[in-house]
């Protein structure tokens, strides 16, 4: 097990990407805390159906005060935190509308999930990671800051953010040797797009594989940077995306 004895946050852990992020670590021996604003009893069934060992804590990762409660209850928990994984984001029931039609409200709202999430998450378990002198983060971005994505401009521009975020904390955090890298997901099969597109509509000839993205496609990248052997990459941006774009 590559992660064994590790400690691991998951944000937006109550489906999709978040509950198959959380199984995969669990599986590879890491003790997971499972962070969502919806309850997450299927989420600890899955984890704890294949043996591993599981928490859970509902909280709004744009709120400082959560963070700092996700980090103490995590530590209080399990006596350590070595992993983060900022998945929480808004796309789940977004309407696609033309730039200048999208509610400031709504824009507000997925910049402060989406962007100030993955911030205040990192600065709540800075501490921790300095003291331990290691850790790892990994930022959920997105293939469509590569590409685009019509009438979603206020997700793609976040989805940019999350990337920028990652580049300027990974100067920040490196000399404590605490890497930070990004993946940045293709069109994936989960409830959130199923919530926003007609799956069975999406073109796959543009994807050099062929074939629509699963969750169980990016476990592999996950557990890579979470894992020792990405002890020497920091500030990267890994596109899983079938080749659909290539960087």
């Amino acid at each position: 097990m590559r992660l064994k004895d590790r400690v691991a946050i998951v944000t937006g852990a109550a489906r999709g990407l978040g509950r198959a992020f959380c199984v995969a670590l669990a599986s590879e021996g890491a003790k997971i805390m499972a962070v969502d604003i919806a309850e997450m009893d299927d989420t600890l069934k899955a984890i704890e159906s294949d043996g591993g060992t599981a928490k859970d804590l509902q909280a709004d990762v744009s709120s400082e005060k959560d963070t700092l409660k996700i980090a103490e209850e995590t530590f209080r928990s399990f006596g350590r935190i070595d992993i983060l994984v900022n998945n929480a984001a808004i796309i789940y029931g977004l309407l696609r509308k033309p730039f200048f039609e999208i509610d400031p409200n709504v824009w507000d709202r997925v910049m402060a999930v989406n962007v100030k999430g993955p911030w205040l998450c990192t600065k709540a378990v800075f501490p921790y990671m300095k003291k331990q002198g290691k850790g790892k983060i990994i930022t959920l971005s997105s293939e469509t800051f590569f590409t685009g994505s019509h009438g979603f401009v206020h997700y793609v521009a976040s989805k940019g953010g999350v990337v920028a975020l990652t580049r300027a904390l990974a100067v920040e955090l490196g000399p404590h040797n605490i890497n930070i890298n990004s993946i940045a997901p293709g069109f994936t099969d989960t409830e959130a797009s199923r919530s926003i597109a007609d799956i069975t509509k999406y073109d796959v000839s543009r994807t050099p594989l062929n074939r629509l993205q699963k969750p169980e496609d990016l476990l592999g990248a996950l557990i890579f940077l979470a894992s020792d052997e990405s002890d020497f990459i920091t500030g990267q941006t890994l596109l899983v995306d079938g080749g659909r774009v290539m960087h």
